[in-house]
């Protein structure tokens, strides 16, 4: 049976959880609610100091000042991929910050499914407690291949990395990715975003004699979009295109192994905005007078 006097610090122990819990005001929201396996999961966690003195979080060696609580649909704990390091933050009195993490870079989050994350921002001082956020749920899908390639590494015999070109219907619309992996180890070395799709037309895909990969695609119904992405993942370069005289655009690979579009014009986005900017407005012209 517990005594009085287990009780009165037990009591204690609560009061004083529930003040430093009411000196912040935390919040987590993600940048959507569905992602491709793979891809950046991007964490924005918003911290208000409540306290009425400026704060400074930072590690004290031992823990970090933001800690994450991952769980996947059956509720267990998903594994981090190592000990994260947070930056230092500071807050003064009455102001909110907020720190952006991509969760995927802290996490196993390799496999589809669904998953809920919460974090957790601890005061400052070796005794403070910390400070809850709501959790929030979010789902990773495998998405539909489309296209597939091996090739080999530069420099680096045996070695083999996979271009995956893929499509996903996220948030309701359709969306092409590009994926590339280690082909001997399955590790993904990088998945992100190309744009939006529209599939009146097929994407367009080639690999190049410097073993770049080149997606054509139709992201609105009169613009194309040219994306080279090398085998670190890196976009190299995007370009936009629209119909030349000849009909659609075309991806070909030319006999010294490069890839050009042809049969389209190539959209000059900051020529366009400043033509727009010179056409006068209707509320512009003078009074027309007889």
């Amino acid at each position: 049976m517990m005594t009085a006097r287990k009780t009165i610090v037990l009591w204690i122990a609560l009061f004083l959880t529930s003040a430093v819990h009411g000196q912040l005001s935390t919040t987590l929201r993600l940048s959507k609610q569905q992602y491709l396996a793979g891809e950046s999961v991007m964490a924005v966690v918003t911290v208000t100091n409540h306290a009425g003195q400026a704060l400074t979080f930072a590690s004290d060696g031992r823990t970090q000042w933001l800690d994450f609580v991952m769980k996947d649909r059956n509720g267990e704990p998903v594994s981090p991929k190592g000990r994260s390091i947070f930056g230092k933050m500071s807050i003064r009195a009455g102001e909110s910050l907020s720190r952006e993490v991509d969760l995927a870079q802290h996490f196993q989050l390799g496999e589809p499914g669904n998953y809920s994350v919460a974090a957790v921002v601890h005061m400052p001082g070796r005794d403070g407690g910390g400070a809850s956020t709501n959790r929030v749920q979010f789902t990773q899908s495998p998405g539909a291949r489309y296209w597939t390639q091996k090739v080999g590494v530069a420099g680096k015999p045996g070695q083999t990395r996979e271009y995956n070109v893929l499509s996903f219907s996220g948030d309701e619309k359709s969306q092409i990715y590009v994926k590339i992996t280690d082909s001997q180890t399955g590790r993904n070395i990088r998945t992100f975003l190309l744009g939006e799709l529209l599939m009146l037309r097929k994407p367009l895909v080639a690999v190049d004699r410097a073993q770049r990969m080149h997606v054509l695609f139709l992201a609105t119904p009169t613009t194309w979009v040219h994306c080279t992405v090398n085998l670190d993942g890196a976009l190299v370069d995007r370009k936009l295109h629209q119909r030349g005289q000849l009909g659609d655009p075309q991806l070909l690979t030319f006999g010294d192994g490069t890839v050009k579009v042809t049969n389209s014009v190539v959209y000059d986005q900051k020529a366009a905005a400043e033509a727009r900017s010179k056409v006068r407005k209707a509320s512009d012209r003078p009074p027309i007078t007889y």
